[in-house]
C-alpha cells in the first residue's frame, strides 16, 4: 500500500492546487543498473494517467555509472589551501572538503577556481552567498557522494549530475507513458535537473513547490522516487 514517508505530509498545497506524494521503495540502487527497469518494476504497479514521478538524480546517475571514485583523485596544494577558507555545509559535501575542491580544479581549472574563491569572498561581505557555484557551475555544484554520514556505500564515490535529464525522462515517457522528472532535492532546497515534454504544460516553480519538504527523505529510507497525485 502507498503512503508518505514517516515525518513527511502525504498532502502539500501548491500554486495549481492540491497533491498527494506516495513515496516509492526501492533496492539500493547500484552502479549500471537498468534505469528502465527500476521504473518498470516500482513504479509503474501504481502509475495512473495524471501522475507525476519525481526521481533522485543519484539513481539517474548511478544507472549512467556516472561516478568517479576516490582513488583516482590526486589532491592538490591548492585544494587543500583553497578547502580550507570554504563553507561546509550541513548536508552532502561542499567545496569545504579537499576532495570536491579538487574535483572543482579538474572541472574547470585553477584559475577559474581562484577566481570563482575570490569573488565568492567579496560578495559574501555583502551577504550574497553561492557566487562560488554560478561561477564553477553546475557539474561542480552538483557533485554528490564522498561522504558516509548517511550512506556508507558513498564514501569512496562521487556521483555526477545524470547526464541529460530531460532525455531521459522523455524516453521514459516513450516507454511507459509517464510523466517524469528528476531532482536534486535534499531537506535544504530542491533543484529542477530535467522534466519530459509531457510537463511543459506545468511551470517550472509549480513542480517545485510539490516536493519543496523533500517527500523522499534525507536519510537511509531507499524511497528515491515519490509518485506525485492531484488530490481529487
Amino acid at each position: 500500500m502507498l503512503s508518505s514517508n514517516e515525518r513527511k505530509n502525504l498532502v502539500i498545497e501548491t500554486g495549481i492546487g492540491e497533491y498527494e506524494r506516495y513515496a516509492i521503495k526501492t533496492h539500493f540502487v547500484q552502479v549500471g543498473e537498468n534505469f528502465a527497469d527500476i521504473i518498470e518494476k516500482y513504479v509503474m504497479p501504481h502509475y495512473k494517467e495524471g501522475d507525476i514521478v519525481s526521481c533522485s538524480e543519484k539513481i539517474v546517475a548511478l544507472c549512467q555509472e556516472r561516478i568517479i571514485h576516490r582513488r583516482d583523485m590526486k589532491i592538490s596544494f591548492w585544494a587543500k589551501f583553497l578547502s580550507k577558507f570554504a563553507s561546509h555545509p550541513s548536508h552532502g559535501i561542499g567545496v569545504g572538503e579537499a576532495i570536491k575542491m579538487q574535483f572543482a580544479i579538474d572541472q574547470v581549472g585553477l584559475l577559474k577556481v581562484l577566481w570563482a574563491a575570490f569573488a565568492s569572498a567579496v560578495t559574501k561581505l555583502f551577504g550574497k552567498k553561492g557566487v562560488f557555484y554560478e561561477i564553477v557551475g553546475m557539474e561542480v555544484s552538483g557533485l554528490d557522494g564522498f561522504y558516509d554520514h548517511v550512506w556508507e556505500e558513498y564514501r569512496d564515490i562521487g556521483i555526477l549530475i545524470p547526464e541529460n535529464p530531460a532525455k531521459v525522462c522523455d524516453e521514459m515517457n516513450e516507454k511507459f507513458g509517464i510523466d517524469m522528472m528528476i531532482v536534486d532535492a535534499n531537506d535544504y532546497g530542491q533543484e529542477l535537473l530535467g522534466k519530459g515534454s509531457s510537463l511543459n504544460k506545468i511551470e517550472d516553480k509549480h513542480l517545485l513547490e510539490m516536493i519543496k519538504d523533500n517527500p523522499a527523505g534525507q536519510g537511509r529510507e531507499c524511497t528515491p522516487i515519490i509518485l506525485i497525485r492531484k488530490k481529487a
